[in-house]
């Protein structure tokens, strides 16, 4: 027998197919003994091969699906790839294009609620269904099922752009409204009560914190290259993310800030401080600049509303506290959004709308 003509030939504990596909050679192993029996099955798996591509309906990925011509070849590509393989490659991209938080976030999603979940689907195989099953599973907020998906979605667009399959079948899901929290400010007796019990570096932070609108991450960011005292204003560039530098939340979180007249005793006592410091706000215990929020939470801020006898709200809510007071001051909506850091005055709508009901 001439086994060059057949296509079919042993190599060493392996059978190799020899066949031509759109034009291309294409060479393919059988990790099979070369036996005679084996040999036989192997050539009539050619000739079978042969027939369907002379029909036109050969499909290389269901004959060969470990082949590095599966992906190039088969006519459905989709039931070759899984859902974690599709992550981990759009994961991959986005590293080299987005800050080290966001990715974070994103491995958190991905290796603990998406490869998990539907890891082993292959593209083809996942249906939208699955991920409504999934959702009967967790006791996450809305805004967080919206988070943990959106990797999930654009893992399956790339791989529609990459014609792995014909359409995403995550368009088919809506993303969860999320819970309108209602704002929780600080009346003034509050907020003198929660600065009695403070004194020195955290007094100022906190002073600064309720009259400046910043969030956490942006005021431990600081700089007093941002403090422009000649003008009465300071400029908000960075925040702080995971102990790492970062810019601002939103293109509109780069902002100017009119410094209120409590923000500016809490900066011109904090010079005192840190004046020839690169950041403003230090963490007193250590003399160096604060790590983060939760240590802020933790040490500062629980023990001041506890013995001052103030209901507890997260730090989140000086901000609240912020906008409020303005607002309640008749100052302009559309102006309150710029200093917060708001592309528009929606936000301020929709969250303070009972403040501008009252004004």
């Amino acid at each position: 027998m001439d086994r060059g003509q057949t296509g079919v030939r042993p190599r060493n504990d392996s059978i190799v197919l020899d066949f031509t596909y759109q034009g291309q050679r294409c060479r393919e192993t059988l990790r099979v003994k070369p036996t005679k029996t084996a040999m036989k099955e192997a050539s009539r798996k050619r000739e079978a091969i042969l027939y369907e591509i002379a029909m036109g309906t050969f499909d290389y990925g269901q004959h060969f699906p470990n082949s590095k011509n599966a992906l190039k070849y088969s006519k459905n590509k989709g039931a070759l790839v899984t859902v974690e393989d599709a992550l981990k490659s759009w994961l991959k991209k986005a590293e080299k294009r987005c800050q080290h938080s966001t990715i974070r976030d994103y491995n958190s999603s991905v290796y603990f609620h998406l490869i998990p979940n539907f890891g082993k689907l292959t593209l083809e195989e996942f249906k939208i269904a699955h991920v409504y099953e999934w959702l009967e599973t967790v006791n996450i907020s809305n805004k967080r099922i919206n988070n943990v998906l959106g990797p999930l979605r654009q893992a399956f667009q790339e791989a529609f752009y990459d014609e792995l399959i014909n359409s995403n079948p995550m368009d088919r899901f809506r993303y969860r409204s999320p819970e309108t929290r209602e704002p929780q400010p600080f009346n003034h007796d509050e907020i003198l009560r929660i600065l009695a019990q403070l004194e020195g570096q955290e007094k100022n932070l906190i002073q600064f914190a309720f009259w400046s609108g910043l969030r956490t991450s942006e005021l431990i960011a600081l700089r007093w290259e941002d403090i422009d005292l000649p003008n009465n204003r300071f400029y908000v560039r960075t925040a702080i993310v995971r102990q790492r530098e970062k810019t601002t939340k939103t293109t509109s979180g780069i902002r100017t800030v009119e410094l209120q007249p409590e923000a500016r005793k809490a900066i011109e006592a904090q010079a005192a401080f840190t004046k020839n410091e690169h950041r403003v706000f230090h963490d007193p215990t250590t003399d160096k600049p604060w790590k983060g929020d939760h240590i802020i939470r933790k040490r500062l801020w629980i023990p001041a509303l506890k013995t001052g006898g103030v209901d507890y709200r997260n730090p989140y809510q000086t901000r609240h506290t912020f906008a409020s007071i303005l607002l309640s001051d008749n100052r302009n909506p559309l102006w309150v959004a710029q200093q917060m850091g708001h592309k528009d005055w929606g936000m301020i709508r929709k969250v303070y709308g009972r403040w501008l009901q009252e004004i």
